[in-house]
């Protein structure tokens, strides 16, 4: 599978530009219910197609029960939309479900309690909505909702402590309308259920000093409303409208959040490397026996900031634990760790993982840079909670390997105070003064304050490229902190510094995933080489691309691949008897051979080669099929040729094909009229 970077920024669209039925779904349906976010993503689809998956995914996520057939949360709320439209709104000339009740009703369901205050000679119909366990939703423990109808007429509006006070509920107010507190005696001497909501919505918060309730106003104006929001992970609406030709309809509510990491590290050959962890936050396993199966399909993409493919890679991860197994790690996060060669540049980097067992996926996006090794810097810092010193893959490329030693990052910055924190970055471009004269000062910080230093000189370190150190966390509390190092010139003058936030927990151990890192081969295998070349040659650098392209096939010259890129590097180069000296060898292969034909072919038409190009380019079709470049090419050999009925015969089958080639038509009408 191939998946573009990233959507580009599309025009955010108006709900009136939807058709009838979506824009009635978003404006009236789920106005009330559905996020921000999901609201700008749902604006954003092109099709009818997209908006019912949405639609799909939209309730998907709410099913409180995805097990049974029947989505709980979708019903009830098209159960209180009905109730709103059939009770509530009588007054006024638009639906129950616009009217504030009828709002409030749709967000919260049916209260604990109502209390009617609709005949009182000295109150204006006020109605007290009560609830209760409502936590999970951030909102207070108990609190009311009032509605009542201003000076006594219309439909019922929400009332405000703040903005209505209680002068808006007294008939006969007489007394100073900025006065609060006479009002609110007034009522209480009247009905004091009622004074008592006057000031405030929350039970006992006014007790003791009776003015109108801030929080009661953020209730109402914010916390309510925003209390459809809160058990709900709208993450998945930006994937969705991301991935949408790419993730099928079965996955797009099913988006797991996680934590990552992504560092550029450069190994001793000068190479660049992405290491990246991803830790979603659960891997689901499905059952088949007695054995419990995972499986992953990673796709990974690298494009330039034009959008354009630099690179492209795929991983498919299947896993089998038995029970004992699976009960190992069941309570642990999990650690897909992977690495891959990158040449210099700025570049989006998207990687796409989906279980295919449970229909789940989850991604990252992230802005790489990568300047030439040579200039002065310092790579950003990178925390370890546990290192593995004289790795067993020693040698051997391996995420988060540097030299023997492996090291276990966190990409959450995490530590117990029984935990030593590991640091490791990278300097590039020392000059000799610093390399001799500078010194690294290491300072841990809290709120600002230094509060652990170290310096050392840089001579003193064996490499000076990779720096190591780790600092003991005993002896400071539970806390935030930021590491920072400085690098310092014989002067003790800052010339660069990078720093990083961590934080110490109360817990004594952390949990701690159990991690997937895939070993690869070392940094001379031509594999890198290859990959490498590949990247420049979608970069253009065709020059630079050939010389790889070209190391990596002498290297390995019976790899089929390595031939192959390497050829086509040679016929953008116009080297095309190469391209033939290196595809030969591959057509005695009855297997391999295929793939070398067309360009092979291609080669041998741009030698003048003809009736050779058309012996390879048939042998091409008739494994493979029809094919329009191939089609034309055997046209324009046999025209070269002069043979005008054999290249009738493959323009008109191209045009079969294709009937929207003009050129070609006109090819065709060119030559019929020669006959």
């Amino acid at each position: 599978m191939t998946f573009a970077l990233l959507v580009p920024a599309q025009t955010k669209k108006s709900p009136r530009d939807l058709p009838p039925k979506y824009r009635k779904w978003l404006q009236e349906e789920v106005a009330y219910i559905i996020t921000p976010k999901e609201k700008a993503v749902f604006l954003q689809l092109e099709t009818d197609k997209e908006r019912e998956t949405f639609i799909g995914a939209f309730w998907k996520i709410r099913d409180p029960d995805p097990g049974t057939p029947e989505n709980e949360f979708m019903k009830e709320h098209y159960r209180r939309i009905n109730f709103a439209n059939q009770y509530f709104g009588k007054e006024s000339p638009g639906e129950g479900w616009r009217s504030a009740m009828g709002r409030i009703y749709i967000i919260l369901g049916e209260p604990n309690t109502i209390d009617r205050f609709e005949n009182l000679s000295e109150i204006y119909p006020t109605i007290i909505w009560y609830y209760t366990g409502k936590a999970e939703y951030g909102l207070p423990n108990s609190f009311s909702v009032v509605f009542f109808k201003r000076s006594g007429i219309g439909e019922y509006e929400l009332y405000s402590p703040i903005k209505d006070q209680p002068q808006s509920l007294l008939i006969h107010y007489k007394g100073d309308m900025t006065d609060y507190l006479s009002a609110y005696e007034e009522l209480l001497s009247i009905e004091p259920a009622v004074a008592q909501i006057s000031l405030s919505l929350i039970p006992g918060e006014t007790a003791l000093t009776p003015q109108p309730s801030i929080a009661s106003e953020i209730l109402v104006a914010n916390k309510i409303p925003s209390a459809p929001h809160q058990k709900v992970k709208d993450a998945y609406a930006e994937k969705l409208l991301k991935y949408k030709d790419f993730v099928e309809v079965e996955y797009t509510a099913n988006y797991i959040d996680n934590d990552s990491e992504v560092r550029i590290i450069w190994d001793k050959s000068g190479m660049s490397f992405v290491h990246y962890l991803i830790e979603p936050e659960k891997l689901t396993f499905e059952k088949v026996g007695n054995t419990f199966r995972s499986n992953l399909e990673v796709s990974g993409k690298i494009a330039d900031l034009g959008g354009n493919a630099v690179y492209q890679y795929q991983r498919t991860i299947p896993f089998e634990f038995d029970k004992e197994q699976l009960d190992n790690i069941r309570a642990k996060l999990f650690s897909f760790q992977d690495m891959f060669p990158l040449i210099e540049g700025n570049y989006k980097f998207n990687v796409l993982i989906k279980n295919t067992v449970s229909k789940e996926f989850t991604s990252i996006e992230k802005d790489l840079s990568i300047p030439p090794p040579s200039s002065l810097q310092i790579s950003p810092l990178l925390l370890a909670n546990r290192i593995v010193r004289n790795s067993e893959y020693t040698g051997k490329n391996k995420p988060f390997l540097i030299g023997d030693i492996q090291l276990v990052p966190s990409p959450r910055n995490d530590f117990s105070k029984t935990d030593k924190l590991y640091l490791y970055f990278q300097i590039h471009g020392l000059p000799d003064d610093l390399r001799e004269r500078g010194t690294l000062e290491y300072s841990i910080l809290k709120d600002g304050n230094r509060v652990h230093g170290l310096v050392k000189n840089i001579k003193d370190y064996p490499d000076r490229t990779n720096f190591f150190e780790e600092f003991s966390l005993a002896d400071l509390m539970a806390a935030y902190y930021k590491i920072k190092v400085s690098v310092l010139d014989a002067e003790a003058k800052e010339i660069l510094f990078e720093q990083s936030d961590f934080f110490i927990s109360h817990l004594p151990n952390l949990p701690r995933p159990w991690v997937l890192s895939i070993p690869q081969p070392s940094s001379e295998d031509p594999l890198y080489a290859n990959i490498l070349g590949n990247q420049l040659l979608s970069k253009k650098d065709l020059a630079q691309a050939t010389r790889l392209l070209g190391e990596a096939y002498h290297k390995a010259p019976n790899s089929k691949k390595f031939a192959l890129d390497f050829c086509r590097a040679l016929f953008l180069n116009k080297n095309y008897q190469k391209v033939k000296e290196v595809a030969s060898p591959f057509l005695k292969n009855e297997e391999e051979k295929y793939e070398f034909l067309s360009i092979i072919g291609q080669a041998s038409q741009a030698l003048g080669e003809l009736a050779e190009a058309i012996a390879y380019y048939k042998e091409y079709l008739a494994h493979y099929g029809a094919n329009l470049y191939i089609l034309n090419s055997i046209g324009d050999c046999y025209y070269r040729l002069g043979d005008i009925e054999e290249a009738l015969i493959a323009y008109e089958k191209s045009l079969e094909i294709n009937p929207k080639q003009e050129k070609i038509r006109k090819i065709v009408d060119t030559l019929k009229a020669k006959k």
